[in-house]
């Protein structure tokens, strides 16, 4: 992210989500201001650039990985009673301002100061109102730590928590993918967290490939470029050492199939042997002990 702007990924990663909603009806993950939030009309995404065939696997992974936290995280509020929740990297994410989940939760948005800015901003322009259960936590890595922007902003490292960490992990260094997992892992109370990552390009096939080196080159233009990938059965050990006892590692591609077709990916899934090892982006639950 270019120094002062907010981050073109997020307000990219919105905007599939916006998109998701008129061209595939929300079929896979419905978010009723996803269009409002960006500045969008139904009618707008007509002659929208997401339209192209190219950019339709990334806006159903998108998606479905949206999908898959908030059951998640749903679960860990009526099952094992969280209330606390933090979303890192929340770009444009609305789930604080749309969620209806019972409980006296406590939402904290975690991003970088400009990013955080530029979102209030919209939310205002937008006439999105400002719930009371959302705490915003900035903070900029560069001089901070997550821990500190959290306490300062009034988290309890004694409740169980809840981490959303979505379309941020392949953009870190492992050195600080490592530090968050850390933190999270050693928090007192006990936490949970869903994020999303990507197998080596060496694993692609020649077109997964193409599309990948494609997004690579749009991303790394705009000053967000990937620096981190992650051979499952290594990041799962990793996970494991770092204190997580539960781990859910869903391939994107199966996990897109899943929401769009159920019964033929059920059956699917009895005949072919298991999960291939590799298709580009996974979304990964984890979970230390309940406390």
């Amino acid at each position: 992210m270019r120094e002062q702007e907010p981050s073109r990924t997020a307000f990219a990663a919105a905007t599939h989500r916006a998109v998701h909603q008129v061209v595939e009806k929300g079929k896979i993950f419905s978010d009723p201001l996803a269009l409002t939030i960006v500045g969008m009309k139904a009618e707008d995404v007509q002659h929208d650039v997401e339209l192209q065939t190219s950019r339709r696997g990334i806006r159903l992974f998108i998606a479905a990985r949206s999908r898959y936290a908030e059951v998640a995280l749903e679960r860990a509020v009526e099952q094992r009673g969280v209330r606390q929740i933090v979303i890192l990297g929340a770009g444009l994410d609305t789930f604080a301002h749309r969620h209806r989940l019972s409980g006296n939760l406590r939402i904290f948005e975690v991003d970088h100061p400009a990013t955080q800015a530029w979102k209030r901003r919209r939310l205002e322009q937008a006439g999105i109102e400002h719930p009371d259960s959302l705490i915003y936590a900035p903070v900029d890595f560069e001089s901070d730590t997550l821990l500190d922007g959290l306490n300062a902003a009034g988290f309890e490292s004694t409740q169980r928590s809840f981490f959303i960490w979505l379309g941020v992990v392949p953009y870190l260094t492992e050195k600080a993918i490592d530090l968050t997992l850390g933190t999270i892992a050693s928090l007192a109370g006990g936490a949970e967290v869903v994020f999303d990552y990507s197998d080596p390009p060496a694993s692609f096939s020649a077109d997964l490939l193409a599309l990948h080196e494609a997004r690579a080159a749009r991303v790394a233009a705009v000053g967000e470029p990937f620096l981190s990938y992650f051979d499952p059965p290594a990041l799962h050990e990793k996970l494991r050492k770092l204190g997580f006892s539960e781990i859910d590692d869903v391939m994107g591609r199966r996990l897109v199939s899943s929401f769009l077709e159920p019964a033929t990916t059920a059956a699917r899934s009895t005949d072919d042997g298991g999960e291939p090892r590799s298709g580009g982006g996974h979304v990964l639950f984890a979970a230390t002990k309940f406390v």
